[in-house]
């Protein structure tokens, strides 16, 4: 999962990736730290284009109030540069990836 610096980075890779996922997070946020392996673990081998990223809210703020993440963990997921899915706090990775999925297979279709 790769760490970005700016907003710039960010609005690139939703341009030039079919499919991104960012996790917003913080190094203090315990769940955070929790899920980000587990959503790298079991999503990089089942959706292999799916750009995954991570925005640490603590470091770019300003990158996360422009996202609208004002609470930790935020999950959400581009394709084709138009926002599918946005989970905030308590969800479930497995609700998470069949939405991601449904929409994964229309793309591939």
């Amino acid at each position: 999962m790769n760490q970005l610096e700016n907003q710039d980075q960010l609005d690139t890779l939703k341009r030039e990736k079919d499919a991104v996922l960012i996790l917003f997070g913080g190094a203090h946020c315990g769940v955070c730290q929790t899920i980000k392996p587990q959503i790298f673990d079991k999503f990089s081998a089942k959706f292999p284009d799916l750009e995954m990223i991570y925005i640490d809210c603590e470091q770019l703020q300003e990158v996360c109030a422009q996202h609208g993440v004002f609470s930790l963990p935020v999950v959400q997921v581009f394709f084709m540069g138009q926002k599918f899915i946005e989970e905030v706090r308590g969800f479930s990775l497995l609700a998470l990836e069949q939405e991601i999925e449904k929409t994964y297979a229309k793309m591939n279709n």
